[in-house]
């Protein structure tokens, strides 16, 4: 479904620097001025239940020599596939463009493209500049009212093509949709490999995509459930080191692991606040678990529930004022929310079945659950008061949702069952009519998503 507006619009690159890693990507400032002030532009309207994915054109992007190369290519390639993936976008297959390459620094033909039925036009070009590095350029076209939607210019270097890539992809999804990209981000996951009675589970990293995977620890303790923190390049996981469970805090570009605290009892599921500043987590203590909540910084530990059932499973709001987590307190497992302070508790489901693993969506209008119900095993969303329960995708054994940085999708682990089964990772849109597998070398369980890296 597509929505027209009036509007104008600048495109103005940005500087980005991440500190204290390896990379180091600046984006050129670029200005860029709309074709016409009073025509109408293309949006696409993800509001709606079933969106049907808005065709758009995306030839090789031209390479330094002119044109198409090995670079040039792959930068192309990694755009098409991001936005394919979404589901909001249809690329048109290039053997039917009449013009292959399109140069970033001219006004297309659209006679060209309308006949394809683009809705949308990608341009752009590759180069080396004198000193290494590369720099990347596109313009993103309307192609029936002929105007130019955005347009910038990246410098970066080498290595790091695909994130180029997925800002660009990025640039693109927001420009259209009106909403933030998620492609130029990473996923933390637990790889599984080995015999199934005995698997090895080492801490993993790659991009959104699946590429540039790398491992995090060689897979000589057990680790469980890693989050990401909202602010920097860190994850949480949780370790059990002989017969203890432990919490560790481990920068993803510089591998330095800090040790949060040894629990005896067992320690499950560190989440942080929102300011990065604070973990939550359960601790078991006898046949009970409560929640408690750990300052990094003075590393008091806080107990936040009084209970003698089993509260497990807390997630704070995007606000970091409430918490809501998972309790049998009521005779069943079901979802409650708090106060991040602690103290009374409402439930907000009530449907049949186990409902476990809530996570707050980034945006604040949902909570993403898995629920269990006669075999059978979702992950839906609920309205933190309560309402607008929906289920948007089950199968065999679905656990451990977690949110893309801009709350419209979710990643999550599904079971293959059989002796020679395991867990392999899964994606699914808010709308639950676009789910796909995520690639991976080996079985992949509790994956995290990380904040967008620009």
């Amino acid at each position: 479904m597509l929505i027209v507006c009036r509007s104008i619009f600048i495109g103005i690159g940005r500087w980005l620097k991440r500190r204290g890693g390896s990379i180091l990507l600046a984006l050129a400032i670029t200005v860029t001025a709309v074709v016409g002030q009073a025509e109408a532009q293309l949006r696409v309207d993800i509001t709606r239940g079933n969106v049907q994915p808005v065709p758009i054109a995306i030839p090789s992007f031209i390479g330094g020599a002119g044109g198409p190369d090995e670079l040039s290519q792959n930068v192309s390639q990694v755009i098409t596939a991001d936005l394919r993936r979404s589901g909001l976008f249809a690329p048109i297959d290039p053997a039917a463009f009449v013009e292959p390459l399109v140069p970033p620094d001219g006004t297309p033909n659209f006679a060209n493209w309308r006949p394809l039925n683009a809705q949308a036009l990608v341009a752009g070009r590759v180069a080396q500049t004198a000193d290494g590095r590369i720099v990347a350029e596109f313009r993103l076209w309307d192609v029936f009212s002929g105007q130019q939607l955005t347009g910038q210019q990246f410098f970066a270097n080498p290595q790091n093509w695909r994130r180029v890539a997925h800002i660009i992809a990025d640039v693109i999804y927001e420009r259209l949709t009106g909403e933030k990209g998620y492609f130029d981000t990473r996923i933390v996951f637990v790889d599984e490999s080995g015999d199934k009675a005995q698997r090895v589970k080492r801490l993993a990293i790659m991009d959104q995509d699946g590429a540039n995977l790398r491992y995090l620890t060689n897979g000589g303790e057990l680790v469980l459930t890693p989050r990401f923190s909202p602010l920097r390049q860190e994850v949480t996981y949780a370790s059990l080191g002989g017969d203890q469970w432990q919490v560790y805090l481990l920068n993803i570009e510089t591998g330095q692991r800090e040790l949060v605290g040894n629990f005896p009892n067992m320690a499950f599921s560190p989440r942080f606040s929102p300011d990065g500043q604070q973990v939550v987590m359960s601790l078991q203590q006898g046949g009970n678990a409560n929640i408690y909540k750990l300052d990094l910084r003075t590393r008091q530990l806080t107990r936040l529930t009084q209970s003698p059932s089993i509260d497990t499973a807390p997630s704070f709001s995007p606000d970091g004022r409430r918490i809501v987590f998972e309790s049998d307190r009521g005779g069943s497992q079901q979802l409650y929310v708090m106060s991040a302070s602690g103290g009374p508790a409402e439930r907000i489901t009530f449907g049949n079945g186990r409902y476990g693993t809530p996570v707050w969506s980034p945006r604040g209008d949902v909570v993403a659950f898995t629920k269990q119900d006669g075999g059978r095993f979702s992950i839906g969303v609920i309205a933190p008061d309560g309402s607008g329960e929906r289920i948007l995708t089950e199968g065999f054994h679905n656990e451990g949702p977690t949110w893309a940085p801009n709350g419209r999708v979710l990643m999550f682990f599904r079971d293959v069952p059989g002796p020679s089964g395991g867990p392999q990772l899964w994606s699914v849109d808010l709308t639950g009519y676009n789910e796909q597998r995520v690639p991976t070398p080996n079985f992949a369980s509790d994956p995290a998503w990380s904040p967008t890296l620009n």
